[in-house]
């Protein structure tokens, strides 16, 4: 147990006392399944998760991913998979930002080169990926209402022996349907085998100080502590007031060494912890313990992200999720002169805007980093709020502070506004009160796959009245229409993609755009191309090929009827272009625009089809769909010499 934080002496005795010669994961290497971790012998899993922990990084540092939270996990990911009787005993990792390990252990580390690439595995659990995988994760707050599921159904198909386990972290457990979820698991006792993990990952919730924490956490998970705690509720419980007594008295004694119990008391579930997380025995044991149990459970542990690389130690905000990088260098700082992001222009913007206009308020739920508010927070703290992951209170926040004058600005990912639809709705929009989103990933985003492509917003928002919809095409347009949206006294959406823009120069100041009116990019003949946000770039290639025109529409709602008028009435052939679904998408706008009119020219619409975009990088993945500008260019020559 001295050499546990040495991978290579630690690997080289493991070795050794097998009679090999030492290899870099002597232990690692006979994994493939839970079932051979079970074999493993017990002195040697300290090993083991120091060679999961160096296989991560190196591998992470080739395909990137999210390092910092797995890193952290890795004891929890070996204890639960070595004491439950996976896949049987289900797990479901929330968000799964953490659940690299867990799929080491269940027989996919031969297919991790292939991490987040087309084609290959996901970075988040997928139920079509592996049975280890039992519920498909990547949105926060989801698994403690899904393990409560499965629990009840194996309850009432008689599998009393099948555990449902949800792993959350601390900042999931920030997102309102996780207190859903704890608020409905605490009106079941007896008899459904829950078991509800908090990984404190953040110290959002103190850590566990000393050894009396440690050691009540083992005592109260015990048969022998739950078994008296039933007794004396029994013996108790007829008699008026006593009862009440000692289950305060037991909280109080409980709260006195762990306070985060309280508010699981509140929902009347069984709490045990805080423990720490990182050591592997104490993890081992206290699982083993409450495995023994018949009722729902709450497990604190605490971990520490980055846990085994300096470097995410030091900086696991910076290692939460990375590209790719040299991990004896570790990230590599931003390279000089190069083009800003999108995040960035609205970053400077919201800057420059809050020093004119002391009502403008900042929103983000957890997301202060990934939406370009840091500088934003620093410069203005007392105007900035990060409601932490709970985007429908910060949309519905957002109209509050609408209603009390203020200008607030909700800085959102478009697949995160997904679960705030019904506040924009409700709250926003029916009220006519003049809130901006401004909404990053819009569009395909890579990666992170299905879960994270911005495909659905311009779909989703575009139906509802009183709401302005803007999508720029380039940097500059971005920065003016953030202008336009705060200068409205409604509500209104700028939906821009993730990345770097096409490279124009940002020389907007505070000037604004006429709403509902395109930019005509270049007069052609025959074919009229249509484009919405970034796909106006993409279509210029055509345009230019086929001596079309090419008009960067701007807006989605309302669309410039004028100029599609125009273009319909003058030209042989409309094409439409836009980085979002087809159906109800703004595509769809043109098409009820032309049929109102009763014009019968032909349109051709290119976005994504019915189907969730798998991962991969951007420029593969457009063009597997057929949105790069080859594939429309041979596409549209085709139609127009059809004509």
């Amino acid at each position: 147990m001295e050499e546990k934080d040495d991978v290579n002496s630690a690997g080289a005795s493991a070795a050794q006392r097998r009679g090999e010669a030492p290899e870099r994961y002597p232990v690692l290497d006979g994994i493939h399944s839970p079932e051979d971790l079970k074999r493993v012998p017990r002195e040697e899993l300290p090993e083991l998760c120091a060679e999961i922990r160096s296989f991560m990084v190196d591998s992470v540092s080739k395909t990137g991913g999210h390092l910092a939270s797995s890193l952290g996990a890795v004891e929890l990911a070996v204890a639960i998979h070595r004491v439950f009787d996976t896949p049987y005993d289900r797990v479901v990792w929330d968000v799964g930002h953490q659940a690299y390990a867990h799929k080491i252990l269940t027989g996919r580390r031969e297919s991790f080169s292939t991490l987040r690439q087309l084609g290959g595995i996901s970075g988040f659990p997928r139920m079509d990926e592996s049975p280890y995988d039992a519920f498909g994760t990547a949105h926060s707050s989801t698994s403690i209402s899904a393990a409560l599921g499965m629990a009840v159904a194996s309850r009432l198909k008689g599998e009393r022996d099948r555990w449902s386990i949800a792993v959350i972290g601390d900042g999931a457990l920030t997102g309102g349907m996780a207190i859903e979820a704890l608020n409905d698991a605490g009106t079941y006792k007896k008899g459904l085998k829950l078991l509800i993990i908090l990984n404190d990952n953040n110290c959002s919730i103190s850590p566990p100080q000393g050894a009396l924490s440690s050691h009540l956490a083992k005592i109260v998970s015990t048969r022998t502590f739950t078994h008296a705690r039933e007794v004396g509720k029994r013996m108790l419980k007829p008699i008026p007031g006593l009862w009440e007594v000692a289950k305060r008295m037991e909280k109080q004694a409980i709260n006195f060494v762990s306070p985060p119990s309280a508010i699981f008391s509140a929902f009347d579930i069984n709490y045990y912890g805080p423990i720490d997380g990182n050591d592997l025995e104490e993890v081992l044991c206290v699982l083993e313990n409450l495995k023994r149990l018949d009722c729902p459970v709450v497990l604190h542990v605490a971990t520490r992200k980055g846990k085994g690389y300096p470097f995410a130690e030091a900086d696991p905000t910076a290692y939460h999720g990375v590209g790719r990088f040299d991990p004896e260098e570790g990230i590599p700082a931003p390279s000089p002169g190069r083009k800003p992001t999108y995040t960035e222009v609205f970053g400077r913007w919201i800057c420059d805007m809050a020093e004119r206009d002391h009502r403008l308020y900042a929103i983000t739920p957890a997301m202060r980093e990934g939406s370009g508010l840091v500088e934003y927070e620093k410069l203005y703290p007392e105007r900035y709020r990060d409601v932490s992951i709970a985007e429908q209170h910060a949309v519905t926040y957002a109209a509050g502070l609408a209603c009390g004058g203020m200008k607030p600005v909700v800085a959102i990912y478009s697949s995160f506004l997904q679960r705030a639809v019904d506040q924009v709705i409700h709250d926003v929009a029916l009220q006519n009160l003049p809130v901006v989103f401004a909404v990053d990933r819009g569009g395909i985003v890579g990666a992170d796959g299905p879960t994270h492509q911005g495909e659905f917003d311009l779909a989703l928002l575009r139906p509802v009245p009183n709401l302005t919809i803007m999508a720029p095409s380039d940097e500059n347009e971005c920065r003016l229409m953030l202008n336009t949206a705060f200068s409205l006294s409604g509500p209104a959406a700028v939906r821009y993609p993730r990345g770097r823009g096409p490279g124009v120069e940002v020389t907007a100041g505070f000037e604004t755009i006429p709403v509902g009116r395109s930019r005509l990019l270049r007069q052609g003949s025959r074919v009229a191309f249509l484009g919405f946000g970034t796909m106006t770039e993409t279509l210029r290639p055509a345009a230019e090929a086929l001596d079309g025109t090419l008009v960067d529409m701007r807006f989605v709602k309302p669309i410039d009827e004028a100029a599609v008028l125009e273009a319909a009435r003058s030209h042989e052939l409309l094409v439409c272009a836009e980085e979002g679904v087809l159906a109800g998408g703004a595509c769809d706008a043109v098409l009820e625009l032309l049929e109102r009119e009763s014009l019968p020219v032909p349109v051709m619409c290119f976005g994504i089809p019915d189907v969730f975009v798998e991962q991969g990088e951007p420029s593969q993945v457009k063009a597997r769909l057929g949105l790069s500008s080859e594939a429309i260019l041979e596409k549209v020559r085709a139609r127009l010499d059809s004509l």
